[in-house]
């Protein structure tokens, strides 16, 4: 009986997931639709060519490969010179060094986040996490048993944290404080002043933050990046980051897991040695992956980077100025960073479209474009973007949606009658 109660419950949290709807989309297509397939759904910016990483990272995993000298087994924490490099790469914008004994590798960013609420997880716990935000949080959460507790995000305050809500959501039972910086979905990028208040917030109710920097420095708006980590003298900071998106290698799966906590009010030997064994059942990224970091971040041209940042500014500011052309659509903000944006869907201008999900299969088989239903990703009747995509493409594919809304939209309907 007990074991029933537990399956019901995991495919209730499994209904909706980013990857599970997209397929269920890409089912939806009409085949006789001449119209070529624009995917705005998935944040990976490898399926358009104007998005490519660096020469130096392709090179740098060849030799590591050729080598022979990493087709071994890697310690189940990661290579000492990746963690190494990778504590260096972050401590640059840090107040303090990180050693690389505070950071371990992970298949992804994803894979950070199962560590992250694996270590914190314990009878009765429950812990916050963002609405909207990345639906992996609350899969994991709820293989772990913990109560998944969602504090809102503000589209009318920049997608900022609703600092109340979390404070009334957040009891002795709370063990954990998720924050997404660069946001995903929403594309809001948190200021220094705004990251202090959050910190001094976890201080008060006394609980880590988990901050995941997946998309730590693809911003192109007023605030610059600034990673939570500032703050790990106030309180633990818990970063999960990847290569993925700012060397666009999502499919190399290199991530980790980093315990920002240079006062010690967190990290011990003993929560070391929880985490090591823990480590020890999970398979991380290839060992010739690893091998090749150190070189990938040293030798990576700011160039690369520059040029990434401005063709994501420029898809953003075709997202921001097409959307507003369409009527029942709406962005409350302007995309500042990552790789998409939230749009508020107003339902009730269309005639025959019940909810976002509905919108977003219609238009799959009516366009031949593919987003993603806000339900998705935690608000009903809103759509997240990706702007990853070359200008052109990005340009059909809204001109597309635009047409789509005008053929649904009551006035027309009416007309057409």
């Amino acid at each position: 009986m007990e074991n029933e109660s537990v399956n019901h419950e995991m495919e209730t949290a499994s209904t909706i997931t980013i990857k599970g709807i997209l397929s269920l989309l890409m089912q939806n297509l009409d085949e006789n639709n001449c119209k070529r397939l624009i995917p705005l759904g998935m944040g990976d910016p490898t399926l358009y060519s104007c998005f490519h990483t660096t020469h130096v990272a392709g090179q740098a995993v060849v030799e590591a490969l050729q080598s022979d000298k990493f087709n071994g087994y890697s310690p189940t924490v990661g290579l000492p010179q990746t963690r190494r490099a990778i504590a260096e790469y972050l401590s640059c914008d840090l107040p303090y060094k990180l050693s690389c004994d505070d950071v371990f590798i992970t298949s992804g960013c994803t894979q950070a986040i199962d560590v992250a609420l694996a270590m914190l997880a314990r009878p009765g716990a429950n812990v916050l996490i963002p609405r909207p935000g990345f639906p992996i949080y609350e899969l994991c959460a709820t293989f772990r048993r913990l109560e998944i507790r969602y504090y809102d995000l503000l589209p009318e305050n920049g997608w900022e944290v609703d600092l109340d809500s979390v404070e009334a959501l957040a009891d002795q039972n709370t063990v954990g404080f998720v924050i997404i910086n660069p946001g995903n979905p929403c594309g809001n990028v948190y200021s220094y002043q705004h990251l202090k208040k959050i910190a001094e917030t976890a201080e008060k109710l006394k609980i880590p933050v988990i901050a995941d920097e997946v998309y730590g420095h693809l911003v192109f708006g007023d605030n610059p990046f600034v990673p939570m980590g500032v703050f790990g003298s106030m309180v633990p900071v818990l970063t999960l980051g990847s290569l993925s998106k700012r060397w666009i290698v999502p499919g190399w799966r290199l991530g980790w897991f980093v315990i920002n906590d240079p006062s010690c009010m967190f990290k011990n030997p003993k929560t070391f040695e929880r985490i090591k064994k823990y480590f020890d059942i999970l398979g991380g990224p290839a060992t010739f992956i690893q091998a090749a970091v150190p070189r990938i971040i040293e030798q990576t041209d700011n160039v690369f980077f520059k040029k990434t940042i401005n063709t994501l500014k420029q898809t953003s500011d075709i997202c921001w100025d097409m959307i507003k052309e369409i009527p029942c659509l709406t962005c409350p903000q302007k995309p500042q960073g990552s790789m998409a944006a939230m749009i508020k869907l107003n339902i009730s201008s269309l005639e025959d479209i019940s909810d976002d999900i509905d919108f977003c299969f219609r238009l799959a088989k009516e366009e031949s474009v593919i987003i993603l239903p806000g339900t998705a990703v935690g608000l009903k009747n809103w759509l997240r973007i990706t702007f990853a995509a070359d200008p052109q493409s990005l340009k059909e594919a809204l001109g597309r949606l635009k047409s789509f809304c005008k053929r649904h939209t009551k006035l027309m309907l009416q007309q057409q009658q």
